[in-house]
């Protein structure tokens, strides 16, 4: 994108920071009202009316959906003000598939996941304001993508893989990190959005990627049986109702050839009850409305009915240790996702 004007960085950089003292000033007041207010009651619906009526509850949920529907403001004005076009190499090193006839499902058209005005599959222009908000809404500690880059290392496998898939590649940002850890293998990105795909090949193209891009659904990739080493989402799980998220992970195990992995980094409870009921609520707060299922599920069942074996999830720590080893997060005053990786593996 060209260059920025002065007030655009401002209007960007308010709503960033508003975002951080929403995090690391907000969060732990409230923390710190819900330890004084003493041991929580034994019942869910008893803590969560205690949460609730917690003097700065109220201003903790309305500032995370107000920053955000500020955040694609910010970052909406921006876009339309540069109109940078998207536009597709004539000698691509990778390829990009697009299906015209693919019906797009209600469960993802009838909701402006993450606030996002339109959503991300309309058109160019919202993929590219997805593209820039993605690096901002995760307050501006992805701007090189890092937690993609972490997941690549440290929670595959190390051995050569022949073909990855990457379910629910978006613009390719969890994509990337894969072809330049594995540049010997194929990597194909499936997502639904056709705009997010066309920007996805064309940065890939940028960075001299050789990814193949098609659009498919998660639940029907149309790739063969047993044809992919490793299978792997960042952040796709949370977004899907209970039965497709079961039906994703068959197609995954479907696909995965014997001794493939399958690698998903999302959400997962932590045991804390203020963290735990706020994650549950951004659910809602962000237009993510099928957040708090996806986390209570029994994916680690779903893996076993898909014929995977040793699924398990563990905690991801993004600020730089990654994959750790058991689902037990360290200790953080200010508010973060509660991101895991769920792992399982196709018998050899």
């Amino acid at each position: 994108m060209s260059e920025w004007t002065l007030d655009e960085r401002a209007n960007i950089d308010f709503v960033l920071n508003l975002r951080r003292r929403w995090s690391d000033v907000v969060y732990p007041a409230l923390a710190d009202e819900f330890a004084e207010a003493g041991v929580p009651p034994n019942s869910a619906a008893a803590t969560e009316s205690l949460i609730h009526d917690l003097p700065s509850y109220a201003w903790f949920a309305w500032l995370e959906r107000g920053s955000q529907k500020m955040l694609w403001r910010a970052v909406s004005d921006v876009v339309a003000a540069h109109d940078d076009k998207v536009s597709l190499p004539k000698n691509p090193v990778g390829r990009l598939e697009l299906d015209p006839a693919l019906e797009l499902p209600a469960w993802y058209t009838d909701w402006d996941i993450h606030v996002q005005p339109g959503g991300v599959w309309r058109n160019d222009r919202s993929a590219q304001v997805y593209e820039l908000g993605a690096k901002l809404v995760m307050l501006g500690e992805n701007d090189d993508y890092a937690i993609h880059r972490r997941f690549v290392e440290t929670a595959l496998p190390e051995r050569s893989y022949g073909r990855i898939v990457d379910l629910g590649c978006g613009f390719g940002k969890s994509t990337w990190p894969f072809k330049q850890a594995f540049p010997d293998a194929e990597v194909i990105g499936l997502d639904l959005a056709a705009p997010c795909l066309r920007l996805a090949h064309m940065k890939s193209e940028q960075l001299g990627l050789g990814i193949a891009y098609l659009q498919r659904d998660c639940c029907a990739t149309g790739l063969p049986d047993n044809s992919a080493d490793l299978v792997a989402s960042t952040m796709l799980l949370h977004e899907l109702p209970l039965e497709t998220l079961e039906q994703a992970i068959a197609e995954a195990a479907r696909i995965l050839a014997p001794g493939g992995f399958l690698r998903m980094l999302d959400f997962r409870n932590t045991g804390e009850p203020l963290r735990d009921l706020a994650m549950r609520e951004h659910g809602a707060r962000n237009n993510e409305p099928f957040l708090p299922a996806a986390m209570d599920a029994d994916t680690v069942g779903m893996c076993g009915r898909a014929g995977l074996q040793n699924a398990a999830w563990t905690a991801f720590d993004e600020r730089g240790d990654g994959r750790l080893h058991e689902l037990a997060w360290p200790r953080r005053p200010e508010w973060h996702f509660p991101w895991a990786v769920l792992e399982a593996g196709k018998p050899a």
